[in-house]
């Protein structure tokens, strides 16, 4: 069998070591006679996996004592919808950066419960987001101020953010544990798994006790990032086997040397590609500079036609799941950390045979 690359932006590949691990222990965990996917949340054998997940995270993430761990469901589309109900501050504007399709969907959700106090701070929409909008001039009064730190779609990262008295929220749900960066800086990060830090079905908070303590309103349970604090993420059923596999991931992570090396990875995966695409007659990527996100690489040619072909023959090769979103069409290269380099140096090659191949085709 052919060496299957799966570049898919999510659900994403995950790490041959800790399918292994999944594997091995999916009809036994643990000599406990049961699966994984059969444990009770109220054992004490889920317990321990589900403590630990949180450990790992704390350690690898280099959190302090003042951050509250969180495992929630529904994805971070949820909570476009939960961090205005409960952040919110009546009469305070919250502050929206948009650089791209995520950070916009966040905006219009919180605009539906905020209605006009969520605000556009900022916005590169005019520049079809190939650019990151403006982190200067930050408000100095707000409820809060969104970012979205990897635009999964269009292929920008922002690399350092503001410092502010407003709590600062990122969706760091395509880049977390790939970047090197002090995490202690942000009052709530979220991030669904699916993408650098497990399978789907959980959906990661980490959030400040302060800002938790001046939540001040009612709300429903299941909405409510107390309720989650207060129950260790167990006030209903978790997704249990999606926080264990999360946890096979921590665990890999750790074992190569923790972000530090991921980071370390991620920018020599990026490099290659960025490499190949610049150097290329062929195929173009439409952001430039330091702007360009390490996870998440958009490329096309100038036709659709070679484009489609392009896509047909890798697809033969076992470059899977290179199309890129429908909104920005060609081609998109998501190597989260669990792409290995050989994946990259593959599709690099391929790019490179493909335009040798369609030399016709070069426009000067």
């Amino acid at each position: 069998m052919k060496h299957i690359y799966n570049f898919s932006a999510g659900p994403a590949t995950l790490p041959q070591k800790a399918l292994e691990v999944m594997q091995h222990e999916l009809l036994n965990y643990n000599h406990s006679g049961m699966s994984v996917l059969e444990l009770s949340h109220r054992s004490k054998t889920y317990d321990t996996i589900h403590n630990e997940a949180k450990e790992n995270l704390r350690n690898l993430l280099s959190l302090n004592q003042d951050q509250e761990i969180l495992f929630i469901q529904g994805g971070a589309s949820l909570q476009f919808t939960m961090v205005p109900m409960n952040l919110g501050k009546a009469g305070l504007p919250a502050y929206y950066v948009d650089g791209g399709t995520w950070g916009s969907r966040a905006l219009e959700e919180g605009k539906l419960v905020l209605g006009e106090l969520a605000v556009c701070l900022s916005s590169s929409k005019d520049k079809n987001y190939t650019t990151l909008p403006s982190l200067k001039n930050m408000p100095t009064t707000g409820a809060y101020i969104h970012i979205t730190s990897n635009n999964t779609i269009e292929g920008t990262m922002h690399t350092t953010f503001p410092k502010t008295k407003i709590p600062l929220i990122v969706d760091m749900s395509s880049n977390i544990l790939s970047v090197d960066i002090d995490y202690n800086q942000f009052d709530l990060i979220y991030a669904g798994a699916q993408k650098n830090l497990g399978p789907s079905g959980v959906t990661l908070v980490i959030i400040k006790k302060a800002l938790l303590d001046s939540i001040d309103k009612v709300l429903p349970s299941m909405l409510d990032y107390r309720i989650y604090q207060k129950s260790n993420s167990l006030f209903n059923t978790p997704p249990t086997f999606s926080i264990y596999a999360l946890n096979e991931v921590l665990k890999w992570v750790k074992g190569l040397g923790g972000v530090q090396e991921m980071d370390k990875r991620a920018r020599q995966k990026a490099l290659l590609l960025y490499d190949t695409l610049d150097k290329s007659k062929l195929f173009k990527t439409p952001v430039k500079g330091k702007d360009r996100s390490l996870t998440n690489i958009p490329f096309f040619t100038h036709s659709d036609t070679l484009n489609d072909e392009f896509l047909a023959q890798a697809n033969e090769m076992g470059l899977i799941n290179l199309k890129g979103h429908r909104l920005v069409g060609g081609m998109r290269a998501s190597i989260y950390n669990a792409m290995p380099l050989e994946g990259v140096m593959a599709l690099s090659d391929f790019i490179k045979q493909f335009e040798k191949e369609h030399k016709r085709y070069v426009q000067d």
